[in-house]
Formats: structure tokens, C-alpha cells, sequence
């Protein structure tokens, strides 16, 4: 069973009902993010219950030690982790001298919580009974706003029901918190300072190791009637917090509202010595709009995101729930404003992953970016990567490979490696193609060449170097093989040939050999620079012609397939269908030996080939290998319904790419894995735009034509989307009768449909 507590809306995420068994689910699915920082939707007041605390700040991270039970050479010395920042959002609450804590509270009615994703706020509401019987109302509004992404904005309010009441608001900052995948228990930040002014207060405090230095800081008031008080009644400081007091006698059925702003100044964009300044900056610039005024600024913001990026769908309020929340948080992740920042597979929901980069940035969220954004969005993405080649070349050092080579890391917060399971740190090496693929991408949808001579090519120089030293000559095949590694279906580690990544590392020889002759005919300056910075030889490139035309890629004589790897056929082929539904997730039932010697796929793994490179395979090809693994495939990765929902769409299977579609869109709000407490699936939620604008949209660009093959689920009555094509803004319109193009402005602009040509004119 999955949960189903969440109420269908169009535009909001909604939680009616206490249950103290949600709360850590709920935290995750209405967490908030402005793409500089973000936090789980922890309660602000005192909560004694099971709680997972998070605050977090983009680019802000500690390496913590790494925690393997038996050392390899190779292995990362740490695993890099974005941290529980300081808490800002904190308020106690005393009514007559009780404290205010759900979990101690008694006839809890009304609770309700709301994310609204088209104005940006969080909101949460209930009516409760405090052990000493007071009966009171709170509703509390909370925003991180997207205009000044420093700040933050509470409003926090309180009705007494059944008597006049003595209420004391404590707002306070914090800096003694810890992280929740703590390897060591280490301490993590270091404060050295913590000071007020009026009815702001100001924490300093650095980060051990990278030494990152952070203001925390907040400012507070009440408001009761016509009383606005800005001057707290009393302060209490200590070593990690300091916190304000405000106290308010309030009548029956009268309500009084503390408003609290606060946030984070970093180094990364102030003068280290300024951070309290810098703040005392920013909330002179939001007290001044007030309450309503940020929060204004915050709904047109959030606007004009929508404009360009909504999906609209008619007659299926699930679906439409599902697109737009997946929208909506990776617009609070990342915004495109900060090169040095990329995309967590958590975003900022929670610490699992680490907080870092992994490939699904260039796999699944270029695409996303690239079109709802604009070039220069993406273009960052890429710029991130090159300015990590050096260490990419250090990570490669670091396991034997010479020359420039150049091995991506698995996940990174600077460029270092710091994953260490040695299947995955090794072997999941698949990620190179990524990268290389994602420039591929970006070239072809823009028209953007100038990103490979100025950046590009030294990066495909450095994975095709990887990918020749890579691979062994196997006399008894006449080939070149890949041994001892794991693709991107990690049910399956340290096999031989697994086929996705043969050919994608193929592929990328190809390509970097194609960029060489590209740069060289139209940038011989640029090339000149790049063949002298990387002393690439004429033997080296022949090198490469010669694993590419030589490389080893598994396939079935019986079955007509390319297979996963050399011994899936030695397994015990037994689908998925037949597997008891008790033992499902078997992730979460069975033993990892029995995972690794079953036949069972994670997520598409050669069917991920064939999404990348439909070009170079028949549908029928498509339809064998679609018929042979989906039957296998558990799904248990948050990138594998994406994938398959865009290819049965392609194959015409309308309903299957309609129930992968909805398993993809709501893979959090039903929590599908059993795993939302964790935080969100940030990254996937890029797959699942691919589903609606490359699956059921059918969008490609394809000999630098934009093309479309437009379907619709029979569920849906109507879908429309907009995208940006080389700074043409084309907005799709489907129906169950046809389909729509329109262009706002700009040149006319010939698309294909259905394979024919049509010219779109504003």
C-alpha cells in the first residue's frame, strides 16, 4: 500500500489530520527552497515527538571522514555533506507558563497543512487543548523568498478559544544542531560569536575543515490590534543561541502574531568580516516591505517561473498535482542564478546522497533546465563540470590512469570523489558518458557551438582518454572489454560488459574525435591552444578510432538483444510479475547477495542506451528490448519509471506510459519506496517533465529541427506546456482531438509534426 494521506489539488499540497506516525513524511513533502537555501517543514514551536531537523545552505558543506569497515587504496578520504545549517526558524511558545508541543497537546482538531506551489508559502493550522487547558488556534505562514534568497519570513499566530491567555513567544537562533548521517559524530560548525541589536540577533559561526563562515541571523516582533511591538521584553543568550522574549496577554477569541525574518549570510558572497553587516543589509531591506509585502514580491516571483514552466493538464487532478509539485521543487532547488551551485538528488529536503552532484544533473535535469530556463542556465551546468576537470584528472590519478585522463566523480561537492562503496566509487563509471552526452545535448538543442572549444573539448579529451585506458584487448573475443564494473542498474555490480556502458563509452570516443575535427576546421586558434595544453598525439586519436571500432557489446543470438551484461543469462530469469508482493521493495526484504544473483533491474540500464541514443535503433529494435527487460525491471530507483514512461509512449503503449508516468510524478507524495521521511527525489523529478514533453509530447530535436509526436493519455482531457528553443518561446497545446503550436514572437519558426513540416509564424 502506498499513502494516500495527501488531498488532490491542482495547485496545493494539503495534509488534513494529525498523525504523529506522518510527521517526518510531511516534513519532506512541504519542504521549502529559494535555490540558495532551503529547510524541511519543521515545526517551529516545541515538538517532543519523532522529528527529523533540517536546514540547509547551497554550496555549504563539511567533509565528513569516511566510515568504511575495511580500507582499499583509492578509496575517497571523506564523503562530502551538506550540513544542518544553524536553525533560524525556531520559536517557543509558553501559554500560561505551559509550553505549546503537539506532542503533548490534547484534542488536536482542524490540523491542516498547505503547500501552495503557485505563490511559494508553506502554511500550517490547527486547534489544539495545552495540558493546562487552554483551548487556542494557530495558523503559522512561512516562505523563503526567491526576491532576497538570503531571508526568510514567519508569521506565526495565536487565538485563545476559551479564556484570556498570558503568551509568551521565545523566538531564537540556534547553532547546536548536529546532522542526522553523522559518520563520527563530529563536531561540524564552530561558533565564535553570537550578539544582538534591538530585536535582531546575529550568530557567527564557521564550518570545521572547509571552514565556511556563516551569519545566522533573525529579527522579531509582535503584533496584538493596533500594538506593534518591536522591543522584546527580556534576551537569553548562551554559548550556540540566543533568543528573544515576548509576552502578550491576549483576549478570548483575540489573536496575536509574532513575525519573525531570518536566514543566512555566507562568505561565498560577502567579505568574511562583513557577515553580520551583510545582514543587518538584508533585513533593513525586507523590514521595510513588511510581512505582506515580502510575501507580494513572492507571488509575483513564483509567477513568473510558472509562466514558462507549468505543465497544465484538464480531467486528471492527480496527474496535475504530480507534475506541478515535481515543477515546483526543482524550481526551489536550483534557479541558474549561481554557477558554482548544481542540483542534490535531495535538493535541499534532507541529507541522504549527501546533498552533492551526481550524473542525473547532465542525464535527466539539463533537459529541463534547458528548456524552461534559457541556454545560459544550462550552460552553467556545463561550466560546472569543466571547472571541475582538474580534480576529475586527480580522481583518475588516483586509481592508476595516466595521460590527462579524466574520471568524473560519482558524487561531489568540489570536484573531489567522495562516494565509498568500491562497486560504485570504481565501477559505476557510466557517469563519464553523462557528462560527455550532457555537452552532446546542449549543443544540439541550442545551436550553441561555442561551449566546446572554449570549455568542451578539453573535458571529452580527458574522458576519451579514460574510456581507451579503460578497456583490455581480449584475445579470445578479438575485442575490446570492459571488466569490473557496474551500470547504472546497481543490482547488478562487478560484471563483465555491461552493456550501456561499452557503448556509451564508444560513443563518447566517437564524439571526441568528431569535436576534434569540428574545433580544428572552424577554431584553429581554439584547437591550436587545447592540442598544446593536452598534448594529444595523432597516436592517441588513432588509439581511440581503433577501441571504438573494436569495442565489445554483448548480444543474444536467441533472444535478438543486447544483454545488460555477459552472464544475465545465467540467471534465474524469473519476472517480476511472479515474485510474491510481500517481499516487494526487495531492496527493503531481501539480502543483497540475493539481490546481486537475481535477475532484477533497479532502473533502465540498456534501456537507458536506447533513450539516450534512439537515433542509432529501430522502434522494432526499441519494442524487442522494451518486451525483454521492462518484465524484469523492479523500478526501484527514482529514475527508472521516467525512462520507461517516454519509451512506452514511443511505443505507442499509452497506458503503460500513463502508469509510469503517475509513478514517477507522485514517486513522493504516495512515497512509492516506503522512503519519504528521507527527503525528496529532487533529480528524478526532471524525468518526470521528460515523460510529459519527450513522452507523451514527443518532443526531439533531430537535424537541428525541434519535432514533435503528440499523444495523450485517454485519462486527460487536455495538456499544454511551453518551451524555449534557441530564445523562441513555443507553447504545445493537446488535445484528444489534435494537437496546437503557437510562437509568441520572433522569426517564423519551421518545427516538425508527425514527421511533416509546418511553419509557425507569431
Amino acid at each position: 500500500m502506498n499513502q494516500d494521506y495527501i488531498q488532490p489539488h491542482p495547485w496545493s499540497i494539503i495534509e488534513e489530520g494529525f498523525d504523529r506516525e506522518r510527521v517526518k513524511s510531511s516534513e519532506s513533502l512541504f519542504s521549502i527552497g529559494n535555490g540558495a537555501m532551503g529547510q524541511r517543514a519543521n515545526f517551529e514551536e516545541s515538538y517532543s515527538g519523532p522529528t527529523f531537523q533540517g536546514s540547509y545552505i547551497g554550496g555549504v558543506y563539511y567533509p565528513d571522514k569516511t566510515r568504511v569497515g575495511w580500507w582499499k587504496n583509492g578509496y575517497p578520504e571523506y564523503f562530502a555533506k551538506v550540513l544542518n545549517a544553524p536553525n533560524w526558524i525556531g520559536i517557543h511558545v509558553e501559554i500560561n507558563g505551559t509550553p505549546l508541543d503537539l506532542a503533548t497537546c490534547s484534542n488536536i482538531k482542524n490540523f491542516k497543512r498547505e503547500l501552495n506551489m503557485k505563490e511559494g508559502w508553506y502554511q500550517r493550522s490547527f486547534v489544539a487543548t495545552t495540558p493546562n487547558n487552554i483551548e487556542l488556534e494557530v495558523v503559522t505562514t512561512r516562505f523563503l523568498s526567491l526576491s532576497h534568497d538570503e531571508v526568510g519570513a514567519i508569521k506565526f499566530e495565536i487565538t485563545p478559544i476559551n479564556s484570556d491567555t498570558l503568551i509568551v513567544f521565545k523566538p531564537y537562533i540556534d547553532a547546536g544542531i548536529t546532522n542526522e548521517d553523522s559518520n563520527w559524530d563530529d563536531k561540524f560548525w564552530n561558533t565564535t560569536k553570537v550578539t544582538s541589536e534591538k530585536n535582531r540577533a546575529f550568530i557567527e559561526s564557521h564550518t570545521m575543515k572547509t571552514n565556511f563562515k556563516v551569519c545566522t541571523f533573525m529579527q522579531a516582533y509582535t503584533v496584538y490590534g493596533d500594538l506593534l511591538k518591536s522591543s522584546p521584553d527580556s534576551e537569553n543568550s548562551e554559548e550556540l543561541s540566543i533568543g528573544f522574549e515576548f509576552s502578550q496577554k491576549v483576549k478570548k477569541g483575540e489573536k496575536v502574531s509574532l513575525i519573525k525574518y531570518g536566514g543566512y549570510t555566507v562568505d561565498r558572497n560577502h567579505e568574511a568580516d562583513k557577515l553580520t553587516e551583510a545582514a543587518n543589509i538584508v533585513l533593513d531591506e525586507v523590514s521595510s516591505l513588511g510581512f505582506d509585502g515580502l510575501l507580494e514580491e513572492q507571488k509575483k516571483a513564483w509567477a513568473q517561473i510558472w509562466e514558462m514552466s507549468d505543465i497544465a493538464i484538464e480531467g486528471d487532478i492527480k496527474a496535475q498535482q504530480g507534475i506541478r509539485f515535481n515543477i515546483f521543487q526543482l524550481n526551489q532547488t536550483y534557479t541558474g542564478t549561481d554557477s558554482r551551485l548544481n542540483i542534490g538528488p535531495k535538493g535541499f529536503t534532507g541529507e541522504k546522497y549527501g546533498g552533492s552532484t551526481y550524473w542525473d544533473t547532465e542525464a535527466y535535469c539539463l533537459q529541463f533546465y534547458m528548456a524552461t530556463k534559457n541556454q545560459e542556465v544550462a550552460r552553467k551546468l556545463l561550466k560546472y563540470r569543466y571547472n571541475h576537470l582538474e580534480k576529475a584528472i586527480e580522481n583518475a590519478e588516483k586509481l592508476g590512469f595516466k595521460n590527462g585522463a579524466a574520471l568524473y566523480p560519482m558524487v561531489t561537492m568540489n570536484g573531489e570523489e567522495c562516494h565509498n562503496e568500491w562497486e560504485i566509487t570504481f565501477e559505476e563509471i557510466h557517469r563519464n558518458g553523462a557528462i560527455a552526452y550532457a555537452i552532446y545535448n546542449y549543443t544540439r538543442y541550442t545551436e550553441d557551438y561555442s561551449y566546446v572549444p572554449e570549455m568542451g573539448l578539453e573535458v571529452l579529451i580527458g574522458i576519451a582518454r579514460f574510456w581507451q585506458q579503460r578497456v583490455n584487448w581480449s584475445e579470445n573475443r578479438k575485442k575490446y572489454v570492459m571488466l569490473g564494473v557496474t551500470g547504472p542498474n546497481e543490482y547488478e555490480n562487478n560484471v563483465h560488459n555491461n552493456w550501456y556502458t561499452n557503448y556509451i563509452a564508444k560513443w563518447c570516443l566517437e564524439y571526441a574525435l568528431e569535436q576534434l575535427d569540428y574545433v580544428q576546421q572552424n577554431h584553429p586558434a581554439d584547437y591550436k591552444r587545447i592540442i598544446e595544453k593536452t598534448k594529444l598525439t595523432n597516436d592517441e586519436t588513432g588509439l581511440w578510432k581503433k577501441v571504438a571500432a573494436h569495442m565489445y557489446l554483448p548480444y543474444s543470438e536467441e533472444h535478438g538483444v543486447y544483454l545488460q551484461q555477459d552472464g544475465f543469462l545465467d540467471k534465474d530469469l524469473v519476472r517480476v510479475a511472479d515474485l510474491d508482493r510481500k517481499e516487494r521493495p526487495i531492496n527493503q526484504h531481501w539480502s543483497w547477495d540475493r539481490i546481486l544473483r537475481s535477475p532484477y533491474i533497479k532502473q533502465a540500464d540498456t534501456l537507458q542506451g536506447f533513450y539516450f541514443f534512439e537515433d542509432h535503433f529501430t522502434v522494432d529494435e526499441l519494442e524487442k528490448h522494451f518486451d525483454f527487460y521492462e518484465p524484469f525491471t523492479v523500478h526501484e530507483s527514482s529514475l527508472s519509471p521516467c525512462v520507461h514512461s517516454v519509451q512506452a509512449a514511443k511505443l505507442n503503449r499509452m497506458e503503460q506510459a500513463y502508469t509510469f508516468y503517475l509513478r514517477t510524478s507522485r514517486l513522493d507524495l504516495d512515497d512509492y519506496n516506503k522512503e519519504v521521511e528521507e527527503g525528496l527525489h529532487i533529480t528524478s523529478m526532471a524525468g518526470t517533465w521528460m515523460s510529459i514533453v519527450e513522452g507523451f509530447g514527443g518532443m526531439r530535436v533531430k537535424d537541428g529541427k525541434l519535432c514533435f509526436a503528440p499523444k495523450i493519455p485517454e485519462q486527460w482531457e487536455k495538456y499544454s506546456f511551453k518551451i524555449n528553443f534557441r530564445d523562441r518561446i513555443l507553447k504545445v497545446t493537446i488535445t484528444q482531438e489534435g494537437a496546437n503550436f503557437d510562437i509568441d514572437a520572433g522569426e517564423p519558426l519551421e518545427i516538425l509534426v508527425n514527421e511533416k513540416p509546418i511553419t509557425l509564424s507569431a
